[in-house]
């Protein structure tokens, strides 16, 4: 079936994700994280204790006491602040690799299960970049951001009530400073989110750009297109460039605030505390403890700072995470209507309706009617052609029988039971369905043929790829059954890729076969070839085919004629000649009939 008239439209912004959506990414690694946490603790205990050790050296310096004791000690506490520092350095990037890890997993787990439609409205390219680009942002700035910024907290808190035990005046004029700092870099702060998520935006309409080109690009090639196309390229990562660097304007603004507030601080404790110590109200290593002591929240600070600005980054990227997430996938095992689901029946005997289509209505969400009251039947064991002009509805007749769409009216029964009532997994496993375009996968031919059939022996293999004449791609090459067929199976001619998916489907052993175009890639001697072994595999299961070739199904039990939507004839073929003239029509212009 094809897409929605017109090319995909953009998907609108994705809404703002906080904390509360980034919490759920987190709770797998909690342990970690709270291990990284208890270090963090230590180490912060660790550094708030130099200071004081610094200034014990000083006094035993001036006291002319022994220096050994205090010098070991410090030296200690140094030597374990840095251990600890780089276990949990270690530990965080760990997890966060197991959280970029498992994002991207539920991600792809729920770009594959989406429903078709979603495909249709949505660009490819972006919805790769959001299990590439998107997640990888949250390595450093959802994991790392997050404990680094409950560390820096707890290391500042500490900071501070150490300096209102030194000197309370001196903690007020730092305070003061930092806060100024604090203020402008959080009203920066509250639009990087924003310019963040624009970038990643334009990343995904960037990696769009490029999959289309890279997608077609034999035809960009043969049609002279490649300045063009690389020209459109080249506009969308323009794009992207302006909005990344409308980012990085405003995350460099940050990083000025903080240095300023910083020296700030420390001149005004500078100029303060020498006066202090003149005046005699503070002791000099009571002064060199408190500048450690500012330096201590200092830094923490900064890394704060640099911890939200990450952190701001990693939730606009999350949002766009999040957008697909909250995506409804496609459900196998739920029937539709949300009705227990039933036991798909076996197929019945040969000669009864096996697949019906009731009066089956489909329009697009625009409101563009494709199907208008189609009603048809499938008997088991029989063979059915749909027929007509381009633009029918033949094609979603087969999308629908998939399941791929909702129906807008009417319905579809499988052995007299409405397929919204059985389980999609379950009754695709009876149906196999060839495309139109004959999609491979890249890889090998063994891969493509066990695609359907995981567990098919290699004599099966070789026996299906005989019944569609693949046996001579397949001992052309020393590797036989595992041949390369290349990305999009471009190794193999358009006839031996439509062959291949045929067999493909064949291999499963499916109750119902639906096959679109089966033989428009063929030449008049594989036509043959396909003709016979389509008429026998009629013999144990039904067949459903769309066809423009009608020599194709010139042997179909009945053959249906499509037009805008509606059956306007059905019958054999030699009945449709005397009694449609579009089925009349259709048949002259391929030489069959006078």
């Amino acid at each position: 079936m094809s897409a929605a008239p017109g090319s995909p439209t953009p998907t609108d912004p994705a809404p703002a994700a906080g904390l509360r959506e980034l919490l759920p990414l987190l709770r797998p690694h909690r342990r970690s994280l709270l291990l990284a946490a208890g270090l963090s603790l230590v180490a912060a205990a660790a550094a708030l204790a130099q200071p004081a050790l610094v200034a014990r050296v000083i006094e035993a310096v001036g006291a002319g006491e022994a220096l050994l004791p205090a010098v070991l000690a410090l030296v200690v506490v140094l030597a374990a602040a840095a251990a600890l520092g780089a276990v949990q350095q270690y530990l965080l990037q760990r997890t966060a690799e197991g959280v970029v890890l498992s994002t991207r997993r539920t991600v792809a787990d729920r770009l594959l299960r989406l429903p078709i439609a979603e495909y249709d409205r949505r660009r490819t390219g972006d919805l790769m970049s959001r299990v590439g680009a998107d997640t990888t942002l949250l390595r450093a700035t959802v994991t790392s951001g997050v404990v680094e910024i409950a560390g820096s907290v707890l290391l500042g808190v500490g900071a501070l009530v150490a300096m209102a035990l030194v000197d309370g005046w001196l903690l007020l004029v730092t305070v003061v400073a930092v806060s100024v700092g604090v203020a402008v870099v959080a009203s920066v702060a509250r639009g990087v989110r924003r310019l963040s998520r624009q970038a990643q935006e334009a990343v995904g309409v960037m990696t769009a750009a490029v999959e289309r080109a890279l997608s077609a690009v034999r035809t960009i090639r043969a049609s002279g297109a490649t300045a063009r196309e690389v020209g459109v390229v080249g506009d969308s990562a323009g794009h992207a460039y302006a909005a990344g660097v409308r980012a990085a304007r405003l995350e460099a603004m940050v990083a000025p605030a903080g240095a300023i507030a910083v020296q700030g601080a420390f001149l005004a404790v500078l100029g303060l505390g020498g006066y202090r110590v003149a005046s005699g109200s503070i002791a000099v290593a009571d002064l060199v403890a408190f500048i450690l002591y500012l330096f201590l929240l200092v830094m923490p600070l900064g890394q704060a700072i640099g911890a939200w600005t990450q952190l701001q980054t990693g939730l606009g990227a999350l949002a766009r995470i999040q957008e697909v997430l909250a995506l409804e996938p496609e459900d196998d095992a739920r029937p539709e209507r949300g009705a227990a689901a039933a036991v798909v029946p076996a197929a019945p005997p040969a000669g009864t309706p096996l697949l019906e289509l009731d009066d089956v209505t489909f329009a697009y969400p625009d409101g563009t009617e494709v199907l208008r009251g189609v009603s048809l039947s499938v008997p088991a064991g029989g063979r059915v052609a749909l027929v007509g002009p381009s633009g029918a509805g033949k094609s979603t007749v087969l999308a629908l029988v998939e399941g791929f769409y909702p129906l807008t009216g009417g319905a579809i029964r499988w052995a007299g039971t409405d397929v919204r009532d059985l389980p999609r997994a379950a009754l695709r496993a009876r149906l196999g369905y060839v495309e139109q375009e004959a999609p491979v996968l890249a890889g090998s031919l063994r891969d493509n043929l066990l695609l359907a059939a995981p567990e098919a022996t290699d004599p099966e293999l070789w026996a299906v790829l005989a019944d569609v004449g693949l046996t001579e791609v397949v001992q052309r090459s020393p590797r036989g059954l595992d041949v390369p067929v290349g990305d999009d199976g471009v190794l193999l001619s358009g006839g031996e890729r439509q062959r291949l998916a045929i067999a493909r489907s064949l291999l499963a052993r499916p109750a119902v076969l639906l096959l679109d175009e089966p033989t428009a890639s063929l030449d008049a001697r594989n036509e043959g070839l396909l003709r016979r072994t389509l008429a026998a595999a009629a013999a144990d299961r039904a067949l459903l085919v769309v066809a423009h070739r009608l020599s194709t199904v010139l042997d179909s039990d009945e053959i249906v004629v499509l037009d805008a939507g509606r059956v306007v004839a059905r019958g054999t073929h030699d009945e449709l000649v005397e009694t449609s003239p579009l089925y009349r029509e259709l048949a002259a212009a391929q030489w069959l009939v006078p």
